[in-house]
């Protein structure tokens, strides 16, 4: 695939804060092209891409337009050993069949997205190369108009597979913290089950490490945890989640009094001071949410399965309405996000 002298040759799809972020941390070790659009790619274009991983000034790298590949349309795939998938869930099987006539049968791509079933749907798509998932942990917030920060800690997991190693080999010499694994399944199922605090995050409009000092917050999201637990055993998964607590602990820690939850969740913490869920950032943007895939999958699994997700299922409204609502959209407190969720299992006649 590559040698020394041939740098591996890396496609990112759907360049937005994590493909940018990725890219400009990879440019160093590998040919990078970003596929994305104009008002992503154009300040790149003119100022060059600049990535910064939270640690400190130390670690920022700056990498110069004419050492990046940005493209608006997917044909450059032709060239790339590997693809990554960054889109959002919703325009995964849309980017998919964009890529598809492009890719080399040598080529190996990867699902860097939300959800439990976005590979899936690049599998559906894709009968020449071996497609892997894998997931991002951490946030990345697009801090100018051609920087991005990593804004929590965390490390890329991905299926274990032999055409994969030349792509963890080179995340590493990035120093781009990733693993591999023979149990995808359940670290899918353990990053949804922390990604429930994104839409929790994004009615507060509070920053993450704010959000998370809120006990009632905590407890809105303690709440779709549960259920989403319940749902996850139902159909035989345990999930794996990236903290060292069990994933059936996660509600329990979350309703803890906040000094406890500030000692057994330090590194959770070690979130930038005004760092946000990409559904809040979504939300201020004026663009369709990913709940779908979160609350919304647990919602639809579990009416599938004849239990009940009451507070899921209304998140996933009360989301629906800030999007419907733009600027205007409500700021929910914890205690009164709390109440909201509360009233809803009672509607359902779920126990406290």
């Amino acid at each position: 695939m590559t040698s020394p002298e041939t740098p591996i040759r890396i496609t990112v799809i759907g360049a937005g804060v994590v493909g940018c972020y990725l890219g400009g941390r990879l440019a160093r070790r590998a040919d990078v092209t970003l596929v994305g659009r104009p008002h992503v790619l154009d300040p790149i274009r003119a100022v060059g891409l600049t990535v910064e991983s939270g640690d400190g000034e130390g670690d920022r790298i700056h990498v110069p337009a004419e050492q990046l590949t940005l493209a608006e349309t997917p044909e450059s795939v032709r060239h790339a050993d590997v693809v990554l998938v960054c889109t959002k869930a919703r325009s995964t099987a849309a980017a998919t069949a964009g890529f598809v006539p492009h890719l080399r049968p040598e080529a190996v791509v990867v699902g860097l997205q939300n959800g439990l079933h976005s590979t899936d749907t690049i599998r559906d798509g894709v009968d020449v190369a071996p497609v892997l998932a894998g997931i991002v942990p951490f946030n990345v917030a697009r801090t100018g108009p051609a920087t991005y920060r990593r804004a929590s800690a965390g490390e890329i997991v991905m299926d274990a597979h032999p055409r994969a190693v030349a792509l963890v080999d080179v995340l590493r010499a990035a120093e781009v913290p990733v693993r591999t694994t023979r149990d995808m399944q359940a670290v899918l199922h353990g990053k949804v089950l922390m990604n429930l605090n994104n839409a929790v995050q994004a009615l507060s409009g509070l920053p993450l490490r704010s959000e998370l000092l809120d006990r009632d917050l905590r407890r809105c999201v303690a709440l779709c945890q549960a259920e989403a637990n319940r749902v996850f055993w139902a159909v035989g998964v345990v999930p794996k989640v990236p903290v060292t607590a069990p994933a059936r602990l996660l509600p329990t820690i979350m309703r803890l009094p906040t000094p406890v939850f500030r000692i057994l969740a330090a590194r959770v913490l070690r979130v930038d001071a005004d760092g946000t869920s990409s559904m809040y950032d979504d939300l201020v943007r004026g663009r369709p949410t990913e709940i779908d895939v979160l609350q919304g999958e647990i919602a639809e699994m579990a009416s599938r399965l004849g239990l009940p997700a009451p507070a899921c299922a209304r998140v996933v409204e009360l989301i629906r309405e800030a999007e419907a609502a733009g600027e205007a959209r409500r700021r929910w407190t914890g205690r009164a996000l709390y109440a909201e969720l509360t009233r809803a299992r009672r509607r359902a006649r779920v126990p406290a």
